[in-house]
């Protein structure tokens, strides 16, 4: 196992690390108060493991939203990974089938982010080993760990935390914190305009549909604008 190089992811998700830990905490809290069940509540962080439609979903559950609305929104606000998961193909393309369960399971927006890079580095630097995956591995599985334990709290003590604590706050500022970096060229930038204009627009929805129609046309946006990109990595001036 390459130490260095998993213990270098470790550090590289600290920082991201503070953000999730309240976000994890606020999730514990609202599934609690839909109504879920605490170890239906944990599961679905240890089996979903993702944040954001874990919190729509929940939301959905609580205003009673139909299952097929619950099940369809998830799935589309999901869809991104399926574009992380492009983006990360030609690099663990040669690894194993266990290693590609591996971060398949563990692939999130923070874990994407900051794997992403090294695999760019690692590849604008001529260098030919597998140390970007343990990096990977690494910051993975401190976010992994930092989300179980947060949601934990907050399903089984969330009642005891002070309101006044003011832990919403950390969910828009972590994703802000996950995007800006990653708007590295045009077509991102723009889906993500494009996707902050459609949810504002479509705020008012029922059971969050605003949310599906932001999320689609801000991937149709990036892909219209990858089509049409003489690059595929162009910097945003």
């Amino acid at each position: 196992m390459n130490r260095s190089s998993f213990f270098s992811g470790i550090r590289a998700q600290l920082p991201i690390l503070l953000g999730v830990a309240p976000f994890g905490m606020i999730y514990g809290v609202l599934a609690r108060s839909a109504g879920l069940p605490p170890e239906i509540a944990q599961a679905m962080s240890s089996i979903v493991f993702a944040g954001s439609s874990q919190f729509i979903g929940t939301t959905l559950f609580r205003e009673s939203a139909p299952f097929i609305v619950i099940v369809l929104t998830t799935f589309v606000v999901n869809l991104r990974h399926a574009l992380y998961s492009a983006s990360l193909a030609p690099y663990v393309e040669p690894l194993s089938l266990r290693w590609k369960l591996l971060i398949a399971y563990l692939l999130t927006d923070e874990g994407y982010a900051v794997g992403i890079v090294r695999y760019q580095q690692l590849e604008g630097s001529g260098v030919k080993e597998n140390s970007g995956h343990f990096y990977y591995l690494g910051g993975a599985l401190a976010l992994w760990t930092t989300w179980q334990l947060s949601t934990a709290i907050g399903v089984f003590f969330g009642a005891q935390v002070p309101a006044s604590w003011g832990l919403d706050f950390a969910l828009p500022i972590t994703f802000i914190a996950i995007m800006i970096p990653a708007l590295a060229d045009r077509p991102s930038a723009l889906a993500a305009v494009v996707a902050a204009v459609v949810a504002l627009a479509a705020h008012d929805l029922n059971y969050k549909l605003g949310l599906i129609f932001a999320a689609l046309s801000g991937i149709v946006a990036g892909l219209i604008a990858e089509r049409f990109t003489p690059h595929r990595i162009e910097t945003v001036e």
